[in-house]
């Protein structure tokens, strides 16, 4: 779904990816899960639920469920990736990161740099997909839970002790790496 169009659904969940920029891996270089989780901190104050999550080293994917229209999905991904990317480059120059930050600072386009962009820490776009049915949720959490054991990413033998991730929550009841809502419980 494209992130132009302003998602106002009262009462909805969404599934959302967020990606870093060149599918670089940020989160892992900077270390910012402990960030995101302030994040969803925020969200949990503002009265947003996360239902589900997992944290890439280079994207997160999170299904939230936005109890009315004080919030569009638009602004509040929006309002996380800035709040990410100031940190992420914040620990950049910390670490000395130099050719990194020398990448995330050359993608800016001159447009984007007259608007005081400085980095490209995330790509433009994020995607939004509405949760319609019970079946599409669990068919997401599925997707969001396998992924640290596809592909090439092989983070751990058995999904469910992948730290960064809502799986163990739902797959052995245990606490995760950040409290969350049971989608049951709505």
């Amino acid at each position: 779904m494209s992130t132009k169009r302003k998602l106002l659904y009262s009462n909805s969940a969404f599934f959302c990816t967020v990606t870093c920029f060149d599918w670089l891996p940020l989160f892992e270089i900077t270390k910012t899960y402990d960030h995101i989780y302030s994040w969803f901190d925020w969200l949990y104050a503002h009265e947003i639920k996360v239902l589900g999550y997992v944290i890439m080293p280079n994207h997160y994917h999170i299904i939230l469920f936005l109890p009315g229209e004080r919030f569009s999905i638009h602004k509040i991904i929006g309002n996380c990736k800035r709040f990410l990317a100031y940190e992420i480059i914040k620990r950049l120059e910390c670490q000395g990161e130099l050719n990194v930050l020398k990448h995330l600072k050359d993608s800016v386009t001159l447009n984007e740099s007259g608007k005081g962009k400085l980095h490209n820490v995330f790509e433009d776009s994020f995607d939004a997909k509405v949760i319609v049915s019970e079946k599409f949720l669990i068919q997401k959490l599925n997707y969001i839970h396998f992924n640290p054991v596809r592909g090439r990413w092989k983070l751990v033998e058995d999904y469910r002790d992948y730290k960064h991730s809502s799986a163990a929550f739902y797959e052995k009841d245990e606490l995760c790496g950040y409290q969350i809502t049971n989608y049951a419980d709505l």
